[in-house]
C-alpha cells in the first residue's frame, strides 16, 4: 500500500489529511500506530518541540512530491538541521525510522502531528484589523496546517460588520460567545504596542489560553496561559549584527591583504 498525501489534496483541512493517513495506518499495521501514545511518552524539550514544525514541513514538501520514505540526512538537509539532532528530536516521539531505509514519510508526518496537536483543527481569532492583521487574515497557511481562522476582532467600531479575507470584522465584547459556541482556543495579536496588553488581558479573561503576538511587547500573563511572541523588528536586529560583523571580516581582510601586499 502506498500511503502518500498527494498534491491533488492540497486543499484538504489538515486535520482531514492526517485523518486520513491514520486511517490507513491503523489498517495497515494497527500495533505500529498504537505503539507509541503521547500520555506514555516521557515530556519532549522545549526546544525539539521548537523543530517539529520544521520536519513536518519538510515531509509535506517530500509527500507533495510523490516521496514515500526519506532518509534521517535527506530529511535534516530539508530541514535545515544536523542528522544527529534530527534522530535525536525524533527518538523523543518513539522509534519510527528503520535502519538502512529511514523514515516513511506519511507515518512520520502524523505522529509529528499528533504530538504537536495537529489531528484536530484550532479555532483562532486575529485582533487588530490594520495593516497586519489583513495580511495575516488573508493568509491560507493557517488552513493547511490545522489552524481555522473563526473570528476577526477590533475594537474601531468603524470597521465591524466590513469583511475581510471572507470574515466580517465582530467588536471585542464577542469573545466569550466565541469561547464557548466556537471553542475559540488560540488568540493572534496584531494591535500596536500600545494596546497589546489589554487585548491580552480580554483574551484571557474570556477563557484564551494560547496568545501569539504580533505587537513590540512583553505581555504579562498569569499562570497557564502560553505566549509566543514574533517580533520582526528584532529578527531584523539580529540580521544587521551579522551583516556587521560580515562587513567588519571582510574590512579586515582587505587590510590584511594591503599590508601584505605593501
Amino acid at each position: 500500500m502506498t500511503l502518500c498525501i498527494r498534491s491533488q489534496k492540497r486543499n484538504l483541512p489538515w486535520a482531514a489529511r492526517i485523518s486520513q493517513v491514520r486511517t490507513l495506518w491503523v489498517e495497515k499495521e494497527p500495533e505500529k500506530t498504537l505503539s507509541a501514545e503521547p500520555s506514555a511518552r516521557r515530556g519532549i524539550p522545549d526546544a525539539t518541540v521548537a523543530r517539529l514544525p520544521e520536519y513536518l514541513r519538510a515531509l509535506t514538501g517530500l509527500a507533495e512530491r510523490g516521496i514515500t520514505s526519506v532518509s534521517s540526512e535527506e530529511l535534516a538537509t530539508a530541514a535545515g538541521v544536523r542528522s544527529a539532532k534530527l534522530r535525536k528530536d525524533l527518538s523523543h516521539l518513539g522509534s519510527y525510522g528503520v535502519r538502512g531505509v529511514g523514515y516513511e514519510v506519511d507515518h512520520l508526518a502524523y505522529q509529528i502531528s499528533r504530538e504537536l496537536g495537529l489531528t484536530q483543527d484550532w479555532p483562532v481569532a486575529i485582533i487588530g484589523m490594520g495593516n497586519l492583521g489583513h495580511a495575516l487574515a488573508a493568509y491560507s497557511g493557517f488552513a493547511t496546517r490545522g489552524f481555522r481562522v473563526v473570528a476577526l476582532l477590533d475594537q474601531d467600531a468603524s470597521l465591524h460588520g466590513q469583511e475581510i479575507a471572507g470574515i466580517a470584522v465582530q467588536p471585542m465584547d464577542t469573545l466569550g460567545s466565541l469561547v464557548s459556541d466556537e471553542g475559540l482556543a488560540i488568540g493572534v495579536i496584531a494591535t500596536p504596542a500600545a494596546s497589546a496588553q489589554g487585548v491580552c488581558d480580554q483574551l484571557v479573561a474570556a477563557g484564551v489560553r494560547s496568545i501569539l503576538n504580533f505587537a513590540p511587547c512583553v505581555l504579562v500573563v498569569p499562570e497557564g496561559v502560553d505566549v509566543r511572541k514574533v517580533d520582526l523588528s528584532t529578527e531584523l536586529q539580529i540580521l544587521a549584527f551579522h551583516e556587521q560583523r560580515k562587513a567588519l571580516a571582510a574590512q579586515g581582510a582587505l587590510d590584511v591583504a594591503a599590508v601584505v601586499s605593501g
